[in-house]
């Protein structure tokens, strides 16, 4: 076997693997929150990025095997931005045979109205957002609106919160919109954005960038990722165990006198989840939580085609 057909075969395996890795996380959070039901009509959410062109790439694989049966129509709001490629797109999904709808709403002149000069846009713009996909997901029928949020995003919403809005509060991957009215999920929430960056260069999605808000220098959320990301390749297994920790909390350890009755606490009481060890010295796994060493592979993929 030549050099070259042995790269390739290689680069095959890791496509392979990474893709059952990518499915895998995808269907356990599907199966753990309770996600998708029979006969759900499921809006996904389709921006351009390479989030949610593999959310829908691998709803769709999972939709030919999954044991309920549920619809699925992407939906893309075009939102007037000044060279923004229309074609793409539909052409796209056109070419995928998905069922589809195209919004179009001005959203970039409003907030290029309201918004000042270099200040950042992302609040007014996501709220915009939030009320046409709502309003669409009504007229379509669809039972939930999902979402392309990942791992990475949960946990930088989570220190956002910490850092700068004082609320250890993160992004969960289902919950009530905020009309009410419909059901989010997020069903790319245990999927890691390396990998879905490595699955989208191979796929070789047509990303459409952001230019309204991706181009703004500093933004909160931006530093926040630069420090996990440091985090992440300096203290492998690190990034692992934070989200393990958003899965098991223990809210007599914390100070939420709302979440957890303090002033219940009476004597010959039974101890409270393992009592007071902040004084000790505790023997930490040598493996950090929710880090299994799969997750250091050597996925190296060169663009390919994938079937």
């Amino acid at each position: 076997m030549s050099t070259s057909a042995a790269l390739n075969q290689k680069e095959q395996y890791n496509l392979n693997k990474l893709h059952k890795r990518l499915r895998r996380n995808v269907g356990e959070a599907i199966a753990d929150f309770s996600m998708i039901e029979e006969g759900d009509r499921i809006m996904v959410c389709l921006s351009g990025g390479k989030d949610s062109y593999a959310m829908l790439d691998i709803l769709q694989n999972l939709q030919r095997s999954a044991p309920v049966n549920f619809e699925l129509i992407a939906v893309n709001l075009d939102q007037k931005q000044p060279g923004f490629p229309e074609h793409i797109l539909p052409e796209y999904l056109k070419a995928l045979g998905v069922e589809y709808k195209i919004v179009e709403e001005n959203t970039y002149g409003i907030v290029k109205d309201k918004i000042p000069e270099g200040k950042t846009t992302c609040s007014l713009c996501s709220r915009l957002r939030r009320g046409i996909l709502y309003r669409t997901a009504t007229e379509l029928g669809a039972t939930k609106i999902a979402l392309g949020h990942h791992r990475d995003d949960i946990l930088q919403t989570l220190f956002l919160n910490m850092f700068y809005g004082g609320k250890l509060k993160g992004m969960p991957p289902k919950l009530m919109s905020d009309d009410g009215k419909h059901i989010v999920i997020r069903p790319l929430a245990y999927c890691r954005e390396k990998d879905i960056e490595r699955y989208a260069e191979a796929k070789a999605f047509p990303i459409i960038p952001c230019n309204l808000c991706g181009s703004q220098p500093n933004l909160q959320r931006q530093v926040i990722k630069e420090m996990l990301n440091d985090w992440d390749r300096r203290y492998p297994g690190r990034i692992e165990t934070m989200f393990s920790a958003m899965q098991d909390v223990v809210p007599s350890h914390l100070c939420d006198r709302e979440l957890f009755d303090f002033g219940a606490i009476q004597h010959g009481m039974d101890v409270i989840d393992g009592g007071d060890l902040a004084f000790d010295r505790e023997e930490l796994p040598l493996t950090p939580a929710g880090y299994t060493p799969e997750e250091s592979d050597d996925l190296s993929i060169n663009v390919i085609e994938v079937k």
